[in-house]
């Protein structure tokens, strides 16, 4: 079951990278219900294995492309986020470390296995990944997108996707920069 997960994790990660066009260097905040992948209600049955399977094929899939990981704990932290200091080194960090339940299953694995962690109050990211409806908006670039995933669940978790752009300002379409058309 957890292989399964991790491959779950890793398509949908890749997918949403391809999706986006995300660069090197870009953020991917990602939320996840570990009880929701498990197949309960979200914050009842948090799953350190579950949670565990997917960072592992989320993580892979965006070291590949040198996309940085910010993950989301979950309210009992205000929905701070962990990342690697490298990603945010001018960011104010917080005191807290996630816990299984108290910052989530997903938070607290990153929390573990990132070289040199750091908890944030809050970033704006390029896209987002929200497995098992965890609310990741408040953590995205101002104008998100939603993004239509062929993986749409990890194990019983519901997936909902975005990435980011710049906004339009003015009436019409301004595009002086050729990379942006």
């Amino acid at each position: 079951m957890f292989e399964e997960l991790k491959k779950q994790a890793y398509e949908t990660a890749s997918e949403l990278c391809e999706k986006a066009r995300l660069c090197k260097g870009a953020v991917m905040v990602v939320g996840c219900s570990s009880s929701e992948i498990v197949g309960e209600r979200i914050g009842s049955n948090s799953n350190l294995q579950a949670a565990e399977a997917v960072f592992e094929g989320v993580y892979a899939a965006l070291k590949e492309r040198g996309v940085f990981l910010a993950a989301q704990c979950c309210e009992h932290l205000n929905r701070a986020l962990v990342a690697e200091r490298e990603a945010f080194p001018w960011c104010d960090i917080v005191n807290a470390v996630p816990q299984p339940k108290a910052g989530g299953s997903f938070a607290a694995t990153a929390y573990k296995r990132f070289k040199d962690p750091v908890v944030l109050e809050s970033i704006r990211a390029d896209a987002g990944l929200d497995i098992g409806d965890t609310l990741i908006g408040m953590h995205l670039k101002r104008v998100a997108v939603p993004v239509r995933l062929e993986h749409n669940a990890i194990g019983k978790a519901h997936i909902a996707a975005a990435r980011t752009r710049p906004a339009f300002i003015g009436g019409e379409r301004a595009c002086y920069d050729e990379r942006l058309k």
